[in-house]
């Protein structure tokens, strides 16, 4: 078997945009951001041990599947509940589950532990949906991680939006994270 094909075959095989590529993109959109680095950070829990005083937003990101194959990109804030057996019923999908960190390289080209909304820069056939917590768009600014682990990068919400929308992604935002969701999705 060629360990290429596999999730451990891949850690060493190059990102398809780097995080440089990435900056440079936003700033060709007009869009300001500020990075810091630190050791690389796999969980919610590393994140908020390492992350002092970093104002903002501080979010999670979930790469999902459901029964038909479409992928789910549900990005919120880091303490938010996100119930699949009822999530998938508000975004009109059904029986959501975790995505292989397989398909996460095809489709978005990072590694478990980077999942970011910076990764729909790779997802250039627009095959992967992304759905917003409306919560954490009333945070400023949102961080992310720019397609490594090693560094956090700072985002205005409106920023966020039109480097999606620049993408072809139109992202569903969604009201969810503290009760239960039983509202319906609405395009940004």
């Amino acid at each position: 078997m060629d360990t290429r094909d596999t999730p451990e075959g891949r850690a060493e095989e190059p990102l398809p945009t780097s995080p440089e590529q990435l900056l440079e993109h936003l700033a060709a959109l007009g869009i300001r951001t500020v990075t810091h680095r630190h050791p690389p950070l796999h969980t919610v829990e590393e994140s908020k041990a390492l992350r002092g005083a970093l104002p903002g937003g501080h979010c999670k990101n979930l790469f999902l599947k459901d029964k038909k194959e479409q992928h789910w990109l549900v990005v919120a804030l880091e303490d938010a509940r996100v119930e699949l057996n009822r999530f998938d019923k508000v975004i009109g999908s059904a029986r959501l589950s975790f995505a292989s960190a397989d398909r996460l390289w095809r489709h978005l080209g990072v590694r478990p532990g980077s999942v970011t909304p910076f990764a729909l820069f790779n997802d250039r056939e627009r095959r992967v949906r992304v759905v917003l917590q409306e919560q954490m768009l009333a945070h400023d600014p949102l961080n992310y991680h720019p397609l490594l682990n090693d560094r956090t990068t700072a985002i205005a919400a409106a920023d966020l939006l039109r480097f999606l929308r620049a993408g072809g992604h139109e992202p569903l935002i969604v009201p969810f994270g503290e009760e239960p969701p039983d509202s319906q999705p609405t395009l940004a």
